[in-house]
């Protein structure tokens, strides 16, 4: 069977290195299957709540043009957080005749998607609200909501503080 491999991870404050476990476990998965590995796609520190991520349209497009069998990857909120995207995801994958198989669900299947497609669209609203609650409590302590931007001289070097 001919597999795509898959990984991702969301945040700056995450390390490469995370991208470099995921494909070192599934490598592992495929080698313990049989399985022959095409192509390792990944996208870092990109959020999994959209599917406008270059990795992962990389992997749909060569998915839709019949170059492996199975997607791999760690667990279904790698390849999308959004319960709309995972569904769509599933469908176009399933009329393809591509599997998606992750370490922690096994093959995914409707039954799957709809339950975990759930629980990451509720984790997704769930870290917007703490988000929220957290830049809420920063602007009622007097501080910024987000990180300070620096200012930049005509030659993209980091002006002094104060301009």
């Amino acid at each position: 069977m001919k597999v795509a491999i898959y990984a991702r991870y969301s945040f700056d404050s995450q390390r490469d290195a995370s991208i470099a476990d995921q494909f070192h476990m599934c490598r592992l998965h495929a080698e313990k299957q049989g399985w022959q590995i095409v192509e390792e796609y990944s996208d870092h520190a990109i959020s999994g709540s959209s599917l406008l991520r270059p990795g992962i349209q990389a992997l749909i497009s060569d998915a839709t043009r019949g170059r492996f069998d199975l997607i791999l990857a760690e667990a279904m909120d790698r390849l999308s957080r959004d319960q709309k995207d995972i569904a769509g995801l599933f469908k176009r994958m399933s009329y393809s005749d591509v599997k998606m198989f992750t370490l922690s669900e096994g093959e995914v299947s409707h039954l799957h998607v709809g339950l975990k497609g759930t629980m990451n669209a509720l984790f997704l609203k769930d870290l917007a609200d703490k988000t929220r609650r957290g830049q809420r409590g920063r602007v009622e302590a007097g501080k910024s909501a987000k990180t300070i931007a620096f200012a930049l001289n005509r030659d993209d070097i980091p002006a002094p503080s104060g301009g």
